[in-house]
């Protein structure tokens, strides 16, 4: 059998290190790159593996992942996150996997936020490539939210991993206001319709499209906060851009015109997937008498 390596990169994560390592023990080898930590990171780690390595602070952490994939000595890769863990289920469902041909795998991600497991609005199954032949992928380093870039066929695993994601509404807001900055550098162009159009196209893409109605009120709420980072994403590239004006006495008219425009494109696609719940919450705002 193929022998496993598991590689990770951590920053303060004395909560979380030891029971994402306590799940995958059973592997050949475990490489932990730590951003020198100041809390129990690094000692917690080191009491399942001597490879620790230390480095300086990159903002661009996909740097460091892509360091400790390069450390690791076996022929197959895990690369996972401190929040992360590996189920009985999908460790075996690994161990299988690692003998066939392929370059490498995905794995479904079971994200718990707000102390619930969020199965829509999203969030599930999140499909991350996490399981790697070495050599045989890397991470470009463009991107916070990106994957690995594969040379070879990807696989499918079926076996969740579990994410403890977000415990609160401050831990949301403040990774919201790193990975906004990082969204905003990549966009150059906007245009003032952005403000609405951004965050009314996330929350109804979360909300109805990806059923977060379903999860209840955490979908709600998880899709409002989403809507809030694309909008916070748009005044972050409005900011970049040295708050250029716009807009005069005929603008309210420009903003409904152009809700009006958003609205009933988002209307169309209601039409098609209608539901009796959905019905009822458009009936609840005015909107179904509205845009029908």
């Amino acid at each position: 059998m193929a022998k496993i390596s598991v590689a990770l990169t951590t920053f303060n994560e004395e909560k979380n290190i030891s029971g994402c390592l306590e799940s995958v023990k059973w592997a050949d080898e475990i490489v932990v790159v730590d951003e020198k930590s100041v809390d129990r990171t690094v000692a917690n780690a080191k009491k399942f593996t001597k490879k620790v390595f230390l480095v300086d602070h990159e903002p661009m952490f996909h740097k460091h992942k892509q360091l400790a994939l390069e450390k690791c000595s076996n022929e197959w890769i895990l690369q996972i996150d401190a929040d992360e863990r590996v189920t009985p289920e999908l460790k075996e469902e690994i161990l299988a996997a690692i003998d066939g041909p392929v370059a490498a795998y995905r794995i479904p991600r079971k994200s718990k936020i707000f102390g619930k497991y969020i199965m829509h609005t999203g969030w599930y199954p999140d499909y991350q490539i996490k399981l790697v032949r070495k050599g045989k992928a890397h991470y470009p380093c463009k991107s916070v939210h990106e994957d690995m870039a594969v040379d070879g066929e990807i696989g499918t695993l079926k076996s969740d991993l579990l994410h403890e994601h977000y415990f609160s509404v401050e831990q949301f807001i403040d990774r919201m206001n790193r990975y906004t900055t990082d969204d905003a550098r990549n966009i150059q162009e906007i245009a003032w319709s952005d403000a609405i159009k951004y965050p009314l196209d996330e929350f109804l893409k979360r909300f109805f499209y990806w059923e977060g109605y379903k999860d209840g009120l955490h979908g709600l709420v998880l899709s409002l906060l989403m809507a809030l980072n694309r909008l916070v994403v748009f005044a972050k590239v409005w900011e970049k851009q040295k708050f250029w004006q716009y807009g005069d006495a005929s603008f309210r008219s420009e903003v409904i015109i152009q809700s009006k425009t958003i609205s009933h494109d988002w209307w169309h696609w209601v039409r098609m997937t209608e539901n009796n719940l959905l019905k009822k919450v458009l009936l609840k705002f005015h909107f179904y008498e509205i845009w029908s």
